[in-house]
């Protein structure tokens, strides 16, 4: 009979770990990692941090949110009227800096910051210069803050972030099955998170083992265009 030997899954949501000790460091975004370690002593007022999508600048927003009590918002939701509000607690981030911007409403911001003390940190895919920014003294004030990049990440990074997210979830893995997994799977912290979510969620419904053959199916079955997000 159709779905025979399959097990009902629930949908339970797993916490996802954001605290600093759960933030692997490699080469690959270790220059981030010490600027948020380094907080309150920057060299300026406000710092930027660029990646590619799924490349983990949410989580370090989160570390440093935690430590700063920052407000968190988007760089959309940034207005001149808004600006003392957003640095009541003296700290804010501001996430996917890109166009379109209000430019005077984050010029207004940044110099409220630097006037009272507060801390800004922004996160972008591009640097400040590829943001098409119009004001002249918004991209001069943006090209003096210190920019840290964070690469596309590296095996060591990408095997550390599968080998606990397999722990989280219980699951043994295989080296071998790991390594397979990086040979295969897109290049992304998001994509890491979703693939090891979907191999759980299947191992359960079909109570299977994760063995190298499993993920090579789910794998082929989970590569269809779109299927991988670009979590941050």
């Amino acid at each position: 009979m159709k779905g025979q030997g399959r097990q009902l899954v629930l949908d339970l949501p797993l916490r996802q770990a954001l605290g600093r000790d759960d933030f692997l460091v490699t080469a690959s975004n270790s220059a981030a990692v010490a600027l948020i370690d380094h907080w309150p002593d920057w060299p300026a007022h406000a710092a930027v941090i660029v990646g590619p999508p799924g490349s983990g600048k949410s989580h370090l927003v989160e570390v440093w949110r935690q430590r700063s009590q920052a407000l968190r918002i988007q760089a959309v939701d940034v207005r001149v009227e808004a600006a003392p509000e957003i640095l009541r607690s003296g700290a804010a981030a501001i996430e996917d800096a890109a166009p379109p911007l209000d430019e005077r409403g984050l010029f207004h911001l940044l110099n409220l910051a630097r006037q009272q003390g507060s801390s800004i940190l922004l996160t972008a895919q591009m640097r400040p210069e590829h943001w098409k920014i119009a004001l002249p003294d918004l991209l001069s004030r943006l090209k003096a803050f210190p920019v840290l990049e964070i690469l596309p990440p590296d095996d060591a990074l990408l095997r550390g972030v599968l080998v606990k997210l397999f722990f989280d979830r219980q699951i043994a893995a295989a080296e071998s099955t790991i390594s397979f997994m990086l040979a295969r799977m897109p290049r992304s912290l998001g994509a890491a998170r979703l693939l090891v979510a979907e191999i759980d969620r299947r191992a359960l419904e079909e109570r299977a083992e994760v063995t190298r053959p499993f993920v090579a199916k789910v794998l082929a079955d989970f590569s269809a265009p779109g299927l991988f997000g670009a979590e941050d």
